[in-house]
């Protein structure tokens, strides 16, 4: 194939590309909804806030609100606005993104390098799970951004109190987790949930059909930190403490089970007989094993802020 036609390829890629993905809205003022979700007077209010904070601090704080991410990433097209809007200064790169998309019902604080010291990722999600959402959950969408918004500056001036409203710190961390699960392509979940419950559950069933009952149980207690871990990835701490329970009392129940019962069961003799045979031959033991397992119309507009990904996204 020629240059002249590669170039041609490209150049359409590139066109059906543009063409297809999500347009980034116009900056027209510090809060930008083009949902018409937002009263009138909630927007004067924010507009005067955020410019007021603006002007006392350089800090630049944007609100987008849409319609929906026609497919696209929800961090992926939150970093490109805030990239091509520019918010907060050149220099301090001090600006803030929130965006929410109502129609996917999902949204996510975008900060700047400049902030990231003060809004973390664990204190977005915060704000994210205790400030917005429980508004968001019955349709009050302008109490929600206010209180956002306000949290988000008290969080940079230092003066929030979500430590207080949290009193057990893992209870915030497991929200902040759960609202990055969320986020997860419902694809990509289910590819995922595929690759480690396959391989975790091929290990348990392994575990509970072993005649030697040494390797059974070692692959008993082996297993419980993966059971405990993997699953959050795919449904979320909640489920997973639910299956991991599970797991800690299913294991020796079927385990006692095989044991008792299993001579009646054909298919576990010969599985069984297999296991003893392999062994034999292999050498397979319970040291064996442990190592196969080792392995607005204001002019308002951004001042040059740069943003590399800091923040949490949450759904409602």
């Amino acid at each position: 194939m020629s240059k002249k036609n590669l170039f041609i390829i490209f150049i359409l890629y590139f066109f059906l590309f543009s063409l297809f993905s999500l347009d980034i809205p116009y900056l027209s003022g510090r809060v930008n909804d083009y949902t018409n979700t937002l009263d009138d007077n909630t927007i004067t209010l924010l507009e005067n806030k955020l410019a007021n904070y603006e002007e006392k601090t350089t800090n630049q704080i944007a609100v987008l609100i849409i319609q929906s991410l026609e497919g696209e990433n929800l961090n992926e097209f939150s970093i490109k606005t805030a990239e091509r809007w520019k918010l907060g200064q050149k220099g301090k790169d001090n600006g803030v993104l929130l965006l929410v998309a109502l129609n996917d019902r999902k949204l996510r604080i975008e900060v700047g390098y400049g902030l990231e010291e003060y809004l973390t990722d664990l204190k977005c999600g915060r704000i994210i799970r205790n400030k917005i959402t429980p508004y968001f959950k019955t349709n009050n969408y302008d109490q929600g951004i206010i209180e956002g918004v306000d949290s988000i500056i008290k969080v940079i001036e230092g003066a929030d109190n979500l430590d207080e409203q949290n009193t057990k710190t893992k209870n915030n961390q497991v929200n902040f987790i759960d609202s990055q699960v969320d986020d997860l392509d419902i694809v990509m979940r289910i590819l995922m949930g595929f690759f480690i419950f396959g391989i975790i559950g091929l290990f348990t069933f392994i575990g509970i059909v072993a005649p030697r009952g040494f390797a059974g149980w070692f692959l008993y207690f082996f297993l419980i930190p993966f059971w405990a871990m993997f699953p959050i990835v795919i449904v979320g701490t909640k489920i997973t403490l639910y299956i991991l329970v599970i797991y800690l009392i299913g294991f020796p129940v079927a385990k006692i089970f095989m044991k008792t019962c299993g001579k009646n069961i054909p298919w576990l003799n010969k599985l069984n007989k297999s296991f003893r045979t392999s062994g034999r031959n292999s050498g397979f033991s319970s040291s064996s094993s442990s190592s196969s397992f080792s392995s607005s119309s204001s002019g308002f507009s951004g001042g040059g802020g740069s943003f590399g990904g800091g923040g949490a996204s949450g759904s409602w």
